[in-house]
């Protein structure tokens, strides 16, 4: 008989996994938080330093500022699923290697799939990538799209304000606009995500903003 997968199953798969040449240099994988019932799932980049660490996703600086931002949509964090990309930390903080984000692609399907949630927020340009191949952020952030049958929602990563201060009110006005596209959510019919093959899928732009 097989056994129902489940985010535990999921998060004891990637703790342990050594798809990659990543789980080398790793203290700890982060699979990711969150209930199981989570309205939003919020999708990064990688783990960084402090991340590594706990075993925890944004757990720094950024982790900070993005706690701050989910409070001014109205949410607490608890109350969100976040995860990453790629589950353990790339050296030095650089970008994920395709190879490395097609590795942890399937735990990301997998939690996709068991949350189920009505809005997905990829913050920064690779988790953007997913949804959005050779798009360009700056032209498409804080813009709600629907795709599979979810709103996804790509948006600057928090760090990315908290490097270029001139970012930060763009970032800061984009998380505002949550509230809505979750009451524009609410009104879908729950559907599976099913994310686009290529770049030929186009999403359909909504007319929310």
């Amino acid at each position: 008989m097989t056994t129902p997968d489940s985010l535990v199953q999921v998060a004891n798969e990637v703790r342990v996994c050594v798809a990659c040449p990543l789980h080398r240099t790793r203290k700890n994988a982060v699979p990711g938080e969150g209930p199981a019932d989570a309205p939003i799932m919020l999708i990064g980049e990688g783990p960084g330093f402090h991340e590594d660490q706990q075993g925890r996703p944004f757990v720094g600086a950024s982790g900070q500022f993005l706690t701050q931002l989910l409070a001014s949509a109205g949410f607490k964090r608890e109350e969100v699923f976040i995860a990453n990309v790629v589950k353990c930390r790339p050296p030095e903080n650089r970008d994920p290697l395709p190879e490395e984000t097609q590795a942890c692609g399937a735990y990301l399907e997998r939690q996709i799939a068991l949350i189920n949630p009505k809005v997905i927020v990829t913050l920064g340009r690779h988790s953007m990538a997913k949804y959005f191949p050779g798009e360009k952020i700056s032209a498409i952030h804080g813009k709600a799209r629907k795709i599979g049958g979810k709103l996804i929602v790509p948006m600057f990563h928090p760090a990315a304000a908290l490097h270029q201060p001139a970012l930060r009110q763009t970032v800061e006005e984009d998380f505002r606009k949550l509230k809505d596209i979750i009451a524009q959510a609410s009104h879908q019919p729950d559907t599976k995500p099913i994310p686009p093959k290529n770049a030929d899928d186009a999403p359909e732009q909504l007319s929310l903003f």
